[in-house]
């Protein structure tokens, strides 16, 4: 072989392992995207504004029956966990109206954060969500720690976020 050769071949096992490596690295690993929020209110929240707590974000939509399914516990949950520290974010869809979004919220008397991701910013920044229900667990450090897609079980989730809060 020539040097060339073996040049083009280390090149490419090279490539290959990083893109081997960023396929497989563990969510925990990942950190969670610099972003901000506007609320329905027009409150802002920056997600580096929340460290030192867990955050779930959650991606739903008005039309999608596990979303409304589900967000009766996440409301449960964020009542019991909230004072401990936790923060909860619904991102509604891009395409959801948003006039439907808030009937939504006043229905359910939504207590998290919700936003509207109208230009999928958020979308795009967890890695192109586009199914819904989504969640991510983000850790008090910053990082992903868990994803779903699918509506979560519920008692893993509040088992999960209890081992990052301190005890009460």
């Amino acid at each position: 072989m020539k040097t060339k050769d073996i040049t083009i071949a280390i090149f490419a096992l090279a490539l290959l392992s990083l893109l081997a490596y960023m396929w497989f690295t563990p969510s925990g690993l990942k950190p969670a995207p610099e972003l901000g929020f506007t609320t329905l209110e027009g409150r802002e929240i920056q997600l580096a504004g929340l460290r030192g707590q867990p955050v779930l974000i959650t991606f739903w939509a008005t039309t999608c029956s596990g979303c409304m399914e589900e967000m009766p516990h996440l409301i449960e949950l964020y009542h019991e966990l909230q004072p401990r520290g936790l923060e909860i974010i619904g991102v509604a869809m891009a395409y959801d109206p948003p006039n439907q979004v808030k009937t939504v919220q006043e229905r359910f008397q939504v207590p998290y954060p919700i936003v509207l991701d109208l230009q999928e910013e958020a979308a795009m920044a967890f890695g192109n969500v586009r199914l819904t229900p989504t969640t991510f667990l983000i850790s008090p450090e910053g990082r992903i720690v868990k994803q779903k897609i699918g509506e979560m079980d519920m008692e893993r989730v509040r088992r999960d976020i209890l081992a990052m809060l301190s005890p009460a």
